[in-house]
């Protein structure tokens, strides 16, 4: 199985992949985010990504250090200078957490952080379950996923649709 915590994996994948990771080393984000336990999650490291899908960046943040933590981001020059930055703290499942968004070249950016090691947080736990769905079901099967997506149907409902399962965003975490 691919390691997703280790962003090599895009070097030697498809096209988008690649360019990914061009645009991850150009902006040094995960050398920024390096204290922060971030991995990539998401479409794109599992190739079901479509056209203006975001780059889903997951962090570890002790809220203690948030400040730390938007301080390290702001002061980086990940960021370009005049880009629109929004930042959300949205409730998730209970928890705090925090969303910044913001453009870097064709790729929309989300970092998204909670007190919580990403490989146990949902955005993480999905990916995988995904991934594994996607291996054992086949090329067909993906291309399904990608058809709905590009309907506008969000990643984990298309896989609740093909799948019949009845919450696909607490199903996916049993596989």
């Amino acid at each position: 199985m691919t390691d997703f915590t280790k962003l090599d994996y895009l070097k030697v994948g498809n096209e988008r992949q690649k360019r990914a990771y061009e645009v991850i080393a150009k902006y040094r984000i995960f050398h920024v985010l390096e204290s922060y336990s971030s991995i990539l999650a998401g479409t794109i490291p599992i190739e079901i990504d479509i056209e203006g899908c975001d780059l889903d960046i997951i962090c570890e943040l002790d809220f203690k250090f948030e400040e730390d933590f938007l301080d390290d981001i702001a002061f980086s020059k990940m960021i370009p200078l005049g880009a629109d930055v929004k930042v959300e703290y949205p409730i998730i499942n209970g928890e705090k957490s925090v969303t910044i968004n913001f453009m870097l070249e064709e790729f929309p950016i989300e970092i998204f952080a909670q007190n919580k090691p990403t490989i146990q947080q949902n955005a993480y736990l999905h990916m995988i379950a995904e991934y594994k769905i996607l291996q054992e079901k086949g090329e067909k099967f993906k291309q399904k996923i990608i058809d709905l997506k590009k309907q506008g149907i969000k990643t984990e409902a298309a896989f609740g649709m093909l799948l019949n399962l009845e919450n696909p965003y607490e199903d996916l975490l049993k596989f």
